[in-house]
């Protein structure tokens, strides 16, 4: 069937089949880059790009160079059933990639995928690969890249040759026919160039915390157990929960973890809070004897934190004790060399702080002489 195509309506867009090997400088390894084709259907203008492959990020920032290129959109875009655009290829009611669709919607066009195992739907992305294939990757198959700019600058450079090759059977060449048709009828682009976005479906872990490229990003302690939709952008880390934004990130390119306060359940937030200088602040209010039991502790161990539970279980017991009492107590434990809670625990419940002070009450003199007492020829 004959196809009618009005200015500025469609853009077809598939990946040439040969690929064009690229050569590492510096270790010799040999990459190969794919190639992007995209032709408008009115003025069969042409586009191409290389890319390091087929993925998403590079499926998508071919997009945003093309549009770049012609310097506006058109209102529809016809793709192959690719993976990274179409999620799920079928005859009827195809699933776009969730970051395609946003990146239509920032652009203002729709996507219409051409049915699978149909070329004949996207005849004019065939043909234009043909072209670019004959015109370009054939002048190309015989020069040696030692970068993927390089590659591409010598892309650009034909690419210009073909658009300004006269036709055949038409009269005029493809800038022209661009110039007439497609350019004047194409969309303005947006002020700002979409920025390649990775969207994926996670599952918040019991730490409140998705994991995304070896980095851990918080979330709201609420959303625990939740599916969330993450965003990955250069820059920022969106979470997104039932359509509502619920954290942002500045994006970390090395493992860790990234917490924001906010994110953590109030007791969490309370325990990130200590500090030893703050533990012998709260020692310090309650006695001189607590203070120096809490000091003992933290310098007993390789690292502060280890003491930190040992001494918020001391410190806790003046809920059941008074100040007083548990001021004794510590003085106890510190003239015997006493460092486990249980024993402070077993001074207080035996009420052997109230007993009389035996290091303030002096021993009572021993008698110079006694009956049982033997003098030393008892021992000639």
């Amino acid at each position: 069937m004959r196809q009618t195509h009005r200015a500025g309506e469609k853009l077809f867009i598939d990946y040439a089949g040969p690929t064009v090997p690229v050569v590492c400088a510096s270790t010799g390894e040999i990459r190969h880059a794919s190639i992007f084709v995209a032709v408008l259907g009115a003025s069969n203008y042409t586009y191409a790009d290389a890319t390091w492959s087929q993925s998403l990020p590079d499926w998508l920032g071919s997009h945003v160079r093309a549009f770049e290129f012609f310097g506006g959109t058109p209102a529809l875009l016809v793709p192959d059933n690719l993976k990274s655009g179409v999620s799920k290829a079928c005859r009827y009611e195809p699933e776009l990639n969730p970051a395609y669709q946003q990146l239509a919607a920032h652009y203002g066009v729709a996507v219409m995928p051409a049915r699978p195992y149909k070329p004949k739907d996207k005849a004019k992305a065939e043909v234009g690969v043909q072209i670019v294939e004959r015109w370009i990757l054939a002048r190309l198959r015989h020069q040696t890249f030692f970068s993927l700019a390089e590659l591409n600058q010598c892309i650009r450079a034909l690419l210009t040759e073909l658009n300004e090759k006269p036709f055949k059977q038409w009269p005029g060449y493809r800038r022209q026919w661009f110039e007439q048709l497609d350019q004047p009828a194409l969309s303005p682009l947006p002020k700002h160039a979409y920025q390649v976005v990775e969207i994926k479906t996670a599952r918040v872990n019991i730490d409140y915390h998705i994991q995304y490229d070896q980095h851990l990003y918080s979330v709201p302690h609420h959303c625990v157990g939740e599916p969330v939709e993450l965003q990955a952008g250069e820059q920022l880390i969106e979470v997104y929960f039932q359509n509502k934004l619920i954290a942002t990130h500045v994006r970390k390119f090395y493992p860790g973890t990234t917490t924001e306060p906010a994110h953590r359940p109030e007791k969490h937030a309370k325990h990130q809070q200590w500090t030893p200088g703050r533990l012998m602040n709260w020692a310090q209010a309650l006695g001189p004897e607590v203070l120096k039991w809490v000091k003992t502790q933290l310098q007993r161990k390789s690292h502060p934190e280890q003491a930190y539970r040992v001494c918020l279980g001391l410190l806790n017991l003046q809920r059941s004790y008074p100040v007083t009492r548990l001021n004794q107590a510590c003085a106890i434990a510190n003239r015997e060399a006493l460092f486990k809670l249980k024993n402070i625990k077993a001074i207080l419940q035996s009420n052997r702080d109230q007993l009389p002070d035996e290091a303030a009450t002096p021993p009572a003199p021993l008698p110079q002489s006694h009956e049982n007492i033997r003098g030393p020829h008892s021992f000639h």
